[in-house]
């Protein structure tokens, strides 16, 4: 299926298309220089196995850069600066704590600009091909550049030639480019990004780092990966066999595990994180309203055409919002967050979409939302234990469309915007102690 393509708001106004794939530890990969059509580029079969492999043992988000692809076409200024806004509007977007990051080519700099400014956030980077200057271009490249001012379609043809492939995968590949941007806006965007110099940050870059460098290739010498690797802290260099500037094209399988062996298989990042012993977490639990009817009065095989629906959207907003899916139930899922707010943000984001959806769809669907926070017990990939219990009790009281949450999951977001209505104190089957609960508002949000 083809992911859903979302929108992110930068400081300056600028909206960056974006989709996620995948589930677990967050990589982000930027756009490819001045040519990036993210949609395009899942269409394209080789291009989507890239990021299928990078997407399978985690989540992918991909952009593309303002003025490309489906993105805003009138921006003006691809400064550095405002190819920063670019990514971290995204990061912001779907609250990211701490992912891996993937910069390519002569845009290398924005990715070795973020990794010194927020070493917090990036957890790896990952280096295409990439300069840390943009006078570090060859002079076959700078002559590339004097073919597409003067012939954008003969340019465009002739890059396309560098992909490689038969005559009919050329075109293609050039109709392609030609869609990613304007020859004005490619123009714009090459003349800003040879301005881009950020060598003098590389010492400062303290994630671990890997470069990847094709030993045939014509527009980037070895030595510019060499020294890059020479400066940076706990960096280290892959050669890959042929020419190609794509990691799709060629080896693309010694590319993809040598990721997964950097990354690390069993790794983490904080924005979806693997449950752990004595944690304290925030869970939430999803359940339809009325699923055994649903099915009674659909059959089995278009009931579960609306629980597959279901569950796409569900997802959607667990990977949006950080959420580490525990397990699903088949009418239901059972999350686990590390944070109370982006609980409860994804909680109000699942009301929000099912809304959204009901509005059109011929099947509505009515999910009622349970929240609560403790340490449970962590154990094959599994959360056990009385914090857990209570949330499943309090998804079950709540009516479809709703959000309640207990006590101590309110007071953990105090402060935070969010709008609750007092429920009193209930009880809860299985407890003595009743549970103060509290319903979220989330109407009020929209």
């Amino acid at each position: 299926m083809e992911p859903r393509i979302q929108y992110a708001k930068t400081s300056d106004g600028v909206n960056i298309a974006f989709w996620t794939l995948g589930e677990g530890m967050p990589v982000v990969e930027m756009p490819a220089g001045e040519f990036s059509h993210i949609q395009l580029e899942w269409q394209t079969s080789h291009m989507r196995g890239w990021y299928e492999g990078l997407a399978k043992k985690r989540m992918l988000v991909h952009y593309d850069g303002r003025g490309r692809g489906l993105s805003d076409r009138d921006a003006t200024d691809y400064s550095l600066e405002a190819e920063m806004l670019d990514l971290k509007a995204v990061v912001d977007r779907l609250g990211l704590d701490r992912f891996a990051l993937i910069g390519l080519f002569g845009h290398g700099p924005v990715a070795i600009n973020y990794a010194v400014q927020h070493p917090e956030q990036v957890s790896h980077l990952i280096l295409w091909m990439a300069v840390s200057r943009g006078s570090d271009e060859s002079p076959k490249l700078r002559a590339m550049n004097e073919l597409r001012d003067a012939d954008w379609n003969l340019y465009t043809r002739a890059l396309a030639g560098l992909f490689g492939g038969q005559p009919e995968e050329v075109t293609a590949a050039a109709t392609y480019l030609r869609e990613c941007v304007t020859p004005e806006v490619a123009k714009a965007i090459d003349d800003a990004s040879r301005e881009f110099d950020v060598a003098h940050l590389l010492p400062k870059v303290t994630s671990p780092t890997l470069v990847f460098h094709r030993r045939e290739y014509q527009f980037l010498d070895l030595n510019v990966s060499r020294s890059i690797v020479a400066q940076i802290p706990d960096a280290r260099l892959v050669l890959l066999d042929g020419g190609s500037a794509f990691a799709y094209i060629g080896d693309m399988d010694a590319a993809l595990d040598a990721v997964d062996e950097f990354l690390g298989e069993g790794e983490q990042a904080s924005g979806a994180e693997t449950p752990t012993a004595g944690a304290f977490r925030t869970i939430l639990f999803t359940d339809i309203e009325g699923s055994t009817a649903m099915t009674q009065r659909l059959g089995d095989a278009k009931a579960r055409e609306v629980l597959r629906e279901h569950e796409r959207i569900t997802r959607e907003c667990l990977r949006a919002h950080g959420g580490a899916e525990v397990k699903t139930m088949g009418d239901g899922f059972m999350a686990s967050f590390g944070s109370a707010v982006k609980a409860l943000e994804c909680a109000v984001a699942i009301q929000q979409a099912f809304a959204e959806h009901n509005e059109s769809a011929p099947e509505r669907i009515l999910v009622r939302v349970g929240l609560n926070a403790g340490e449970p017990i962590a154990e094959e990939q599994d959360l056990f234990g009385t914090a857990v219990i209570r949330a499943a009790r309090i998804a079950a009281l709540a009516q479809g469309g709703e959000i309640l949450a207990a006590n101590v999951v309110r007071e953990l977001a105090e402060g935070k915007g969010f709008l609750f209505g007092d429920r009193g104190e209930v009880a809860l089957r299985g407890f003595d102690d009743p549970v103060r609960l509290f319903e979220v508002r989330w109407q009020e949000e929209l």
